[in-house]
């Protein structure tokens, strides 16, 4: 009889809760977490979108773009199609890119094509960018991984490249450090081996990566010091070769080998005060593109680039495009009015042109992300409009641009990705697995490919005379709203 007892107050409680749940749900949110600015104390994000948060008025432009034709002026020689805002690409002002590519097709003994890829964590340990990578290197040929920094918060989950170091380097990133010691380098951060008890040391291995088996090339980058002292003490098999530093330059390299080799450790002697920014690895042959990816960041850090060293890095590395791959973090302040950010970026791309002059920019949109309504995962209700204002700053840069949120399906999609078997992305329904991570570099090759291919008949029909570089690469200058 007891057991009957106890059955009937469990049924009574449940039935209980149900009612009490049924009643007080019209009083409870809709959407579950808050939509405020969260408490970053404990979160990686960078100094320069903490202040531009603070800083927003709240002033909403006047948007004169979603109606307007987009008409390009040509570019050596060459117009592509009026476009409309819905469905911006900016192809147009890809050209350069895509007549380096051109280049390297039809003379591939003789050119190169190098791709900066920056982005936050979606493309943290390689993701994304080894793919896109790959996809090049397929097509156009190529070896190595391109530029790797120091040290990484991703080097242990990085398949790409075994990446070890040692944990006494001193680092400053443009993530949290507006004036650093020494200027950052092209991966925005700088290193020091100043610990004078240990020495600092790094060692890199190839794995099996597609184009990537080898150590192709190994050169260090470093900066400009008052210390002619410093040496690395390169160690590859049973073999140490000394090497002296001699930071003259803004932008100073020393290679590791003549060679590839599998893999190699260098210690660094005596190096104090000497800025260290990292490795390259390449063949010098095809297409190259280095990941500078940092958990955390919005993009925004990179208007502390100083441009005289920026370019002296593109002296030495040469960019044909640089990728602008954000948003991620900018979701996370619960506005749907992203003017200050459209603003802010509109000044970034600004400052990286100033820096890299003449390099093509394409700017990625946030891809989908998934936040709890009632109870229910449904797309973010930010991720459109930020979608928007990527796309107004990429219009008003003269930037070609990847809605990646539509590429990979629109509303919904990332429920789909995170759902579905096999799943494409984590539970958090935020970030790719490498399932997905290959796909979106799939995507994204296969718009970059159609732009170039597009391009190339253009280039057919150009008539002689429209040959020689226009002066105006823009749009109507109505078209803007500045």
């Amino acid at each position: 009889m007891k057991t009957n007892s106890y059955f009937f107050q469990s049924f009574a409680i449940v039935l209980l809760a149900a009612g009490a749940f049924i009643g007080f749900k019209q009083f409870l949110p809709k959407k579950i977490f808050s939509e405020g600015a969260p408490n970053s104390k404990n979160v990686l994000i960078d100094s320069m979108l903490l202040d531009a948060v603070a800083k927003d008025v709240k002033a909403t432009a006047k948007d004169t773009l979603i109606n307007e034709k987009i008409v390009f002026d040509p570019t050596l020689g060459i117009t592509f199609p009026a476009e409309k805002f819905e469905d911006y690409k900016g192809y147009q002002y890809l050209i350069s890119f895509y007549e380096k590519l051109y280049q390297l097709e039809t003379n591939p003994e003789s050119e190169s094509v190098r791709i900066a890829y920056f982005g936050d964590s979606m493309t943290d340990g390689d993701m994304i960018v080894q793919d896109l990578r790959a996809d090049y290197q397929t097509k156009f040929g190529g070896h190595g991984v391109g530029f790797v920094s120091i040290t990484s918060e991703s080097a242990a989950s990085r398949s790409s490249i075994t990446h070890q170091y040692s944990g006494n380097w001193k680092t400053q990133s443009y993530l949290n450090v507006k004036r650093p010691r020494s200027p950052f380098g092209v991966n925005g951060h700088v290193f020091f081996a100043n610990d004078t008890a240990h020495v600092e040391w790094i060692r890199f291995k190839a794995n099996n990566a597609k184009f990537a088996t080898m150590l192709d090339n190994p050169t260090l980058f470093y900066g400009r010091s008052s210390n002619l002292n410093g040496k690395v003490d390169v160690i590859i098999g049973k073999d140490t070769i000394v090497k002296s530093l001699t930071p003259n330059s803004l932008v100073n390299t020393l290679k590791i080998s003549s060679n590839s080799v599998k893999s190699f450790k260098a210690d660094f002697i005596k190096a104090d005060s000497i800025p260290i920014f990292g490795f390259n690895f390449d063949d010098g042959k095809g297409v190259h593109v280095d990941n500078f990816s940092q958990r955390g960041n919005s993009g925004l850090p990179i208007s502390t680039f100083n441009p005289a060293v920026m370019q002296a890095f593109n002296s030495k590395l040469g960019y044909d495009l640089i990728v602008l791959h954000y948003g991620t973090n900018v979701l996370n302040y619960g506005t749907k009015d992203y003017t200050w950010y459209d603003r802010s970026m509109t000044k970034t791309v600004n400052h990286l042109k100033e820096c890299f002059p003449g390099v093509a920019i394409l700017i990625v949109s946030t891809a989908d992300k998934s936040t709890k309504y009632d109870l229910e995962m449904k797309t973010d209700s930010a991720v459109v409009p930020l979608t928007t204002a990527q796309k107004r700053y990429a219009l008003k840069t003269q930037s070609g641009f990847v809605n990646l949120y539509t590429l990979m399906g629109g509303d919904g999609s990332m429920v789909k990705w995170v759902e579905e078997e096999p799943a494409k992305a984590n539970k958090d329904y935020t970030h790719f697995n490498h399932r997905g991570a290959k796909k979106i570099a799939g995507l994204l090759y296969e718009q970059l490919n159609q732009g170039y291919e597009k391009y190339k008949a253009l280039r057919k029909k150009r008539k002689p005379a429209e040959k020689k570089p226009s002066d105006s690469t823009g749009i109507k200058k109505d078209s803007v709203d500045a």
